[in-house]
């Protein structure tokens, strides 16, 4: 993950194939487990990522999806739980709508160099649904 080291982020990846993640990020002594996808092909102004479809990830077992956008060259840095409150195996990025769920995650580097997830930080609500950031 080239684009996380370009912002001042620490990256490793788990020897072989053991962990359900595919990098770790480290920022002032915290430890991020972040999942990495693309999508490449969209319906209508709508790109779907799959986050999951042979076996449900848990937050117990990753902190964030990095999810790039090949063709609009976008990344999304995803808090799992907000990638999972919807109980749908897809996240679904709309890049041409400001209102998009996960607007507020696009290019959100930040938030890899943040506190761990759950002890404290702002809030954003979208669509009256509350999620925890940094």
């Amino acid at each position: 993950m080239a684009a996380a080291a370009e912002h001042g982020l620490s990256v490793s990846k788990p020897w072989g194939d053991s962990e359900r993640y595919d990098v770790g990020v480290e920022s002032n002594g915290q430890y991020r487990r972040v999942q990495v996808k693309s999508v490449s092909y969209h319906t209508g102004p709508s790109y779907r990522c799959g986050i999951g479809c042979s076996r449900a990830y848990k937050s117990s077992e990753i902190d964030f999806f990095a999810i790039f956008v090949v063709p609009e060259e976008l990344w999304y840095i995803v808090p799992v739980q907000a990638a999972l409150a919807t109980g749908n195996r897809t996240v679904c990025l709309t890049p041409s709508r400001k209102r998009n769920r996960y607007e507020v995650y696009r290019d959100a580097w930040y938030l890899l160099g943040h506190r761990p997830w759950g002890t404290g930080g702002s809030e954003v609500v979208i669509d009256g649904e509350v999620f925890q950031v940094g």
